[in-house]
């Protein structure tokens, strides 16, 4: 009797530890996984070896993508989708306008290369397709979507005018080496926007390829590739630009993999209401490549001595800055934008993709930008910007001759060209988000708040430094009283 006492109890606590060691370990494993953001990342997919698959020959670009088709019947409706097949926006609603409009390199406009409409053939090397050309290209053609520009990794692969591969590619050892996208299918693209290495994002350049980590922590230390924080379902890539990009619908935070408790200083946490993560963590911007933070068509032309990071002939004159400390505005995720056919005022800078937000509005943070500063052709009797054709016959770039350039990229366009143009001053902001730092280059206290900081308090709509005059909440209630 006595046994079956001690038998008796002994069951009741492994019974016990049954039920309760998996509720401990659940809950344990799940706060693991809240401060640590490797347990948030996607797994990466298994290589697949399609040295046997893709046998080839191949012909042309289009005979990859059949080829690829046959096995990925979904990925060619997927991609007919994607802004990267479509350099265009859903129909959406910006500021003070009466009716939904599109967004996209497809038909907007910008103070670098200002325009596709009408350089069709130029600016689509680096389309995700094949023949884009001129405006009547099929986007509901599977067989024009180009695979290998986001999945081959020969590093050989080389896209010419209109996208197609260019003359000697090996499409064969293209197609073979196909995986999962790396930073060297994305880089190809996005860190030459705008004619070259560096020249647009501040954020974005060949060092990223191989980066250090005090380039890119998580580039450089943990080997992330983009589609590691740019998570991808159906080829719809997840992000945006506010270049082309201007509502909240596909942009992520930081919070995704970490957590909003990773500092333990609570004085630190408390700025995570008002400051964006990228503000303290991405200090300065083009780490190793200069960038271009100015561009004066008005000088092109000249023949005069060149220098790509001074003076091209085809595009005027230009300022490139290294380790540059960014510009600082409230932004919450949305944007308004200057669109062809705008009204615009030559005397006063034009805004080209303005960053919504302010110190009133609680989804606001206070973000880091590079702003791009430009002087671009406008037309005078009508004041609207103009796009000019510049690639091709008749382009800039081959006659020089402004007045041509306008009339051919006006009726590419749809614009109305009254025949006189000028020069006017225009700036985009482009967000930074890359180059993020290790914790121990992240700015300190008095790189803010002090007599010398970096902040302008009284443009962000302080009172001054909230240090000492309190926070945004507490002088939003000084204002109201």
């Amino acid at each position: 009797m006595k046994d079956f006492k001690y038998i008796w109890v002994i069951g009741l606590v492994v019974t016990l530890l049954l039920i309760l060691l998996p509720i401990v370990l659940f809950t344990s494993g799940e706060a693991e996984a809240t401060d640590d953001p490797w347990n948030s990342l996607p797994q990466r997919p298994p290589a697949t070896d399609h040295s046997e698959l893709m046998k080839g020959p191949y012909e042309t670009g289009q005979d990859v993508t059949n080829a690829c088709l046959e096995c990925h019947e979904d990925a060619g409706h997927e991609m007919l989708e994607t802004v990267h097949w479509n350099w265009e926006s859903e129909p959406i609603m910006l500021p003070g306008r009466d009716e939904p409009v599109t967004i996209g390199k497809k038909n907007q406009i910008n103070n670098f290369c200002i325009g596709i409409q009408g350089n069709w053939t130029g600016c689509t090397r680096c389309h995700a397709g094949y023949g884009w050309d001129d405006a009547d290209f099929d986007f509901s053609d599977q067989e024009g979507i180009d695979c290998l520009a986001c999945h081959e990794q020969t590093g050989a692969y080389v896209k010419s005018n209109a996208g197609v591969p260019a003359e000697g590619v090996d499409l064969v050892a293209a197609a073979q080496s196909v995986t999962t996208p790396s930073r060297l299918n994305c880089g190809s693209c996005h860190f030459n926007g705008g004619g070259g290495n560096a020249v647009k994002h501040g954020d974005l350049d060949s060092s990223l390829f191989f980066p250090t980590e005090t380039v890119d922590v998580h580039m450089g230390r943990h080997d992330f590739q983009c589609v590691d924080c740019h998570w991808t379902e159906e080829h719809q890539i997840s992000g945006h630009m506010i270049s082309v990009s201007v509502e909240d619908s596909n942009r992520f935070d930081c919070t995704r993999c970490h957590s909003e408790e990773v500092h333990k200083d609570e004085r630190i946490t408390a700025h995570q209401d008002a400051v964006a993560c990228q503000t303290c963590h991405i200090p300065e911007g083009a780490l190793r490549d200069a960038t271009k933070m100015d561009w004066d068509w008005s000088t092109a032309g000249q023949d005069i001595p060149e220098d790509p990071h001074e003076y091209l002939k085809i595009k005027g004159s230009f300022v490139y800055e290294r380790n540059f400390m960014p510009d600082y505005a409230w932004y919450n995720g949305n944007a308004d934008r200057y669109l062809l056919g705008d009204e615009m005022d030559p005397n006063e800078v034009t805004l080209l993709n303005q960053p919504l937000g302010s110190i009133d509005d609680p989804t606001a943070k206070i973000w880091p930008f590079k702003i791009h500063t430009a002087k671009q052709i406008y037309d005078t009797e009508n004041n609207i910007l103009l796009q000019p054709k510049t690639v091709g016959e008749g382009g800039y770039w081959t006659e020089f001759d402004w007045d041509l350039a306008a009339e051919l990229g006006s009726e590419a366009a749809g614009l109305d060209y009254s025949g006189k143009y000028g020069f006017a001053d225009t700036e985009m902001y482009w967000a930074m988000t890359h180059m993020v730092q290790p914790k121990e280059n992240a700015l300190q206290c008095t790189e803010c708040h002090s007599d010398n900081g970096r902040m302008d308090w009284d443009a962000l709509g302080y009172n001054g430094d909230p240090m000492n005059w309190g926070s945004r909440n507490f002088q939003n209630q000084v204002d109201t009283n």
